[in-house]
């Protein structure tokens, strides 16, 4: 009989390894290589050509139902899952502790109950009594919710064959989850994908719309294997700084929906409340034009949220190194774009420190800000407000070219139903009628020219 081999695979970036080492030779991270279940069927040639069920083949067009979205009483939520909830589909939501995943779920959860819909609620982090608890302090303690305290699959699913399949089912989190049927402990790679895999398939058997809650590394992304993700159907991130009250629910995968929809939330004593109009949110204190402000039109999925964009310019004696700071954006695009200042406008930052923050704790990875922060950057440098009311957008190649954007007449839009009535992008951009103070731009020098000439 063949020795079966053993193989580690690093839970930080997914390497596979024949033997243990201390650190990634991938990634460079520590102590991530675990022991994964030895393959079994798989390892061993094996004919398979036999043996099998036939597969039924349907067309597109074949005549029965299509599965019925449910809402689940939470508008943000669910226009961030695409429009509800999906018989069927397998949800994937992480997030930093404490931001708010298992308050967001049970508030959901206990909505959709009261509809109507069993739903099953399983704890793995808290026993069902703190559970309970927390229902209580959001109001929800009368919601009629299936919860359980459990960390086995086996005993899980055991549970759920003797009962009607609930149409929602809740597992906080995937983490705390173990099968005796494998080897290692709970949140290793062999766990979590194998009780992953057997959660997900009675979900699809079932037509049970099932939510996993995933925690997170120190890099923010998604523990455990990178495959969980592929598994899944919805890969959420709740996002959100402790000390702001806003918190972000961001579609990073959707098998259903559009990718990058968001869903915005203000945490208060009742739990999370929805937020309908998040720019208000994202632009309030803003009462008078101030030097290195200005306001952005981004967008989210399909959704435009117009956000501030605060410039520092802070000059430095002669001999001190100055300091880049940015909250919320690419640092190396903030070099980029400095660079393309100094070298097509003939601008000095070299000897200044420049401090760059998105208002609101708001995180920006649209091509579409280089406008803006070139905007606030100018501003700031010149210690000149932009002309009130106004929005800025557009690309910035190292050419010194203001390039177009998609989605252009979403964003204006956008901006005119808030009361802006300026609106400044690249020359090929053709201008709504609600915005018909709309100012194209083709080089940063004429960028220079508009903020140095306004007085």
């Amino acid at each position: 009989m063949a020795k079966i081999k053993r193989r580690y695979i690093c839970q930080a970036c997914g390497s596979v390894s024949h033997r243990w080492q201390g650190q990634c030779p991938d990634c460079a991270e520590w102590n991530t290589l675990a022991e994964d279940a030895p393959a079994t069927v798989f390892s061993q040639k094996h004919d398979l050509s036999g043996g099998g069920r036939t597969v039924e083949f349907v067309s597109l067009d074949a005549p029965g139902e299509l599965p019925v979205r449910r809402a689940t009483g939470i508008a943000e939520l669910d226009r961030a899952l695409g429009g509800g909830l999906v018989p069927g589909s397998a949800i994937l939501m992480g997030g930093d502790p404490g931001i708010g995943k298992s308050t967001l779920l049970l508030q959901a959860a206990a909505k959709v109950a009261q509809d109507g819909a069993p739903v099953v609620y399983i704890s793995g982090e808290e026993a069902a009594g703190q559970v309970r608890l927390r229902a209580t302090r959001l109001g929800l303690g009368d919601a009629p919710i299936r919860l359980a305290a459990a960390t086995s699959v086996r005993d899980i699913l055991t549970t759920l064959g003797g009962m009607e399949p609930p149409a929602l089912l809740v597992i906080d989190s995937i983490q705390t989850m173990h099968s005796d049927m494998i080897e290692g402990a709970p949140g290793t790679v062999s766990q979590v994908r194998g009780c992953a895999f057997e959660l997900i398939r009675y979900a699809k058997e079932n037509g049970v719309a099932l939510v996993m809650v995933g925690h997170v590394t120190k890099d923010g992304t998604i523990a455990g294997p990178r495959v969980l993700e592929h598994m899944v159907d919805v890969v959420m991130s709740f996002e959100g700084e402790r000390s702001h009250q806003y918190r972000i629910l961001r579609a990073l995968k959707n098998r259903f929906g559009a990718v990058d929809e968001i869903g915005v939330f203000a945490m208060a004593g009742q739990g999370l409340e929805e937020v309908s109009n998040p720019s208000m949110l994202f632009l309030s204190g803003r009462d008078e034009p101030i030097a290195g402000s200005a306001v952005f039109p981004a967008l989210e999925g399909t959704r435009p949220v117009l956000v501030e964009v605060q410039a520092l310019i802070v000059r430095l004696q002669s001999g001190a190194t100055p300091r880049r700071a940015v909250v919320g954006w690419d640092s190396g695009r903030l070099a980029m774009l400095l660079a393309v200042l100094e070298a097509r406008c003939g601008l000095n930052f070299s000897s200044a420190e420049v401090y760059l923050n998105i208002a609101g704790g708001y995180r920006l990875s649209d091509p579409a800000a280089d406008l803006a922060i070139a905007a606030a950057l100018i501003s700031a440098l010149a210690d000149r407000p932009l002309p009130a009311r106004s929005v800025w957008f557009g690309e910035v190649s190292l050419a010194g070219e203001i390039r177009p954007v998609a989605h252009a007449g979403l964003r204006l839009r956008e901006a005119a139903k808030l009361g802006f009535d300026r609106s400044y992008g690249p020359v090929e951009v053709s201008a709504p009628l609600e915005s018909r103070g709309f100012a194209g731009l083709k080089m940063l020098p004429n960028l220079v020219d508009r903020i140095m000439g306004s007085a």
